[in-house]
């Protein structure tokens, strides 16, 4: 069974084409699926728009309403704990993505891969979008294991398992698959077509990129420092007090061979800080550290209490 989740947010406009287009895109092919739209707390007519095709049994659509606007990501995985699917497709409400791509994508989850997401091509964003994204892409390309070229698209496959063993919310949606990929699942792209937005208006403001370079560091944690935090806490904090070192011996060298006072020189404040910061720094990434090995601990001695107890039966 495949499950189709849309998450909508005043796309009340756009929401009719697109079922149709999904029911004709899916219906000749697979018998059974269903198209979940996820209202993400609209203040337009979306509910009136949806009632009909919610209220008719014959097209596949059930609806999903959420008290307020929580965003793409909580609405997304709304849809995913509601899904009946063994398939999890999810494509966003606003006509960009094309739902006649969506076979594209099943048929490599059928080659064996585990998420499948869209590659647009002669994408149909203005300027400042595509050059945000192309950043935002090799940005996440350079500091992840996962190797897209468009990590940002709303058209992906999952197989069900694979995206009910995140637990994502805020924005990690963006970053689902160097998430996944992070975990063992397998993972690639296909090329899509791409459309010009018809109705309403972005939602993505200036302040998405903030909250996403919050998000990008979670994720950085999550897939690579995860089992080695002093990894990153102990290059950060080693740099940190080297710097300040290297200050102290200018300074030192500054004051015997030079001959001036360093009192109230402020590179000697300056120094001082960047010591004690980066042994800070250093401090907690052995705590974390610390805590990392009391949790690989307790989860070893779980699996083999659970191993010891099934010979035992």
């Amino acid at each position: 069974m495949i499950s189709v989740i849309v998450p909508s947010y005043n796309e009340g406009e756009s929401l009719p084409q697109l079922l149709d287009e999904i029911r004709e895109a899916l219906a000749p092919t697979f018998e059974d699926f269903e198209v979940i739209v996820v209202d993400d707390g609209s203040t337009d007519d979306t509910q009136q728009v949806l009632a009909p095709w919610a209220a008719d049994s014959t097209t596949c659509v059930r609806v999903l309403e959420l008290r307020r606007n929580f965003g793409r990501t909580p609405a997304i995985m709304a849809g995913v704990n509601v899904a009946r699917g063994d398939v999890i497709v999810t494509i966003d409400a606003d006509l960009q993505d094309v739902p006649a791509e969506i076979p594209k994508l099943l048929e490599q989850i059928d080659a064996g891969y585990d998420v499948v997401s869209g590659w647009k091509q002669d994408r149909q964003d203005p300027f400042v979008k595509r050059q945000s994204s192309k950043f935002f892409n090799s940005m996440v390309n350079r500091m992840t294991i996962a190797k897209l070229h468009d990590h940002g698209c709303g058209l992906k496959a999952f197989r069900a398992e694979a995206i009910r063993s995140l637990n994502l919310y805020g924005g990690l949606f963006r970053f689902v698959v160097p998430l996944l990929e992070s975990t063992g699942f397998r993972a690639t792209e296909v090329r899509v077509q791409h459309r010009a937005r018809r109705y309403g208006r972005s939602k993505i403001g200036a302040s998405r990129f903030v909250r996403g370079g919050f998000d990008f560091v979670t994720v950085l944690f999550v897939t690579r420092f995860r089992e080695s935090p002093l990894h990153f806490f102990g290059y950060t904090g080693l740099l940190l007090a080297l710097a300040g070192g290297l200050l102290g011996v200018y300074l030192a060298i500054y004051k015997f061979v030079g001959h001036h006072a360093i009192g109230g020189h402020p590179l000697l404040f300056l120094a001082g800080v960047l010591v004690i910061v980066g042994v800070q720094i250093t401090i907690t990434g052995v705590i974390g550290e610390q805590i990392n090995s009391m949790r690989l601990a307790s989860d070893r001695s779980a699996a083999v209490r659970s191993w010891s107890g099934a010979e035992e039966e």
